[in-house]
């Protein structure tokens, strides 16, 4: 596991770089932490390391956002924070996108977490209230 301290969000890119760097080559990453810790933002950061042409925002309310590129094809950023059982992704279909070969971001991965691939990357965040640093560590 690779873990970097972040002192303020805009250091989110150097972060994004480090995970594509290391992991560049997996398609699956999972983002835990807290409500506000910054996985949306990070996952921004990600998408726009990869040359996503569209807006990056929270799939909150629509479960799951796809994003184009030109170099990697669409990316798929989901939110499973309002699902209420695992059983619910099955009908957006999850297992299309899990193994379609196309970048997967997941957040609130901890509702779905018995159907990821078993070579996901996992991401964390933790959130120091106190000075607003985060510490991101991430790995397989």
């Amino acid at each position: 596991m690779i873990t970097i301290e972040a002192h303020q969000p805009a250091a989110l890119a150097q972060v994004a770089e480090s995970i594509l760097a290391h992991f560049g080559n997996q398609r699956i990453f999972a983002f835990f932490g807290a409500m506000g810790a910054g996985k949306t933002t990070l996952i921004k950061a990600i998408c726009k390391q990869l040359g996503a042409t569209d807006e990056v925002n929270s799939p909150t309310f629509s479960i799951i956002n796809e994003y184009m590129t030109m170099s990697y094809g669409p990316l798929y950023h989901f939110d499973f924070y309002r699902l209420n059982k695992a059983e619910e992704a099955f009908d957006i279909g999850y297992e299309h996108y899990f193994y379609s070969g196309s970048y997967c971001f997941v957040e609130w991965p901890e509702k779905i977490e018995q159907l990821l691939p078993n070579d996901y990357v996992k991401v964390s965040i933790e959130v120091d209230e106190s000075n607003d640093k985060r510490t991101i560590t991430f790995g397989r």
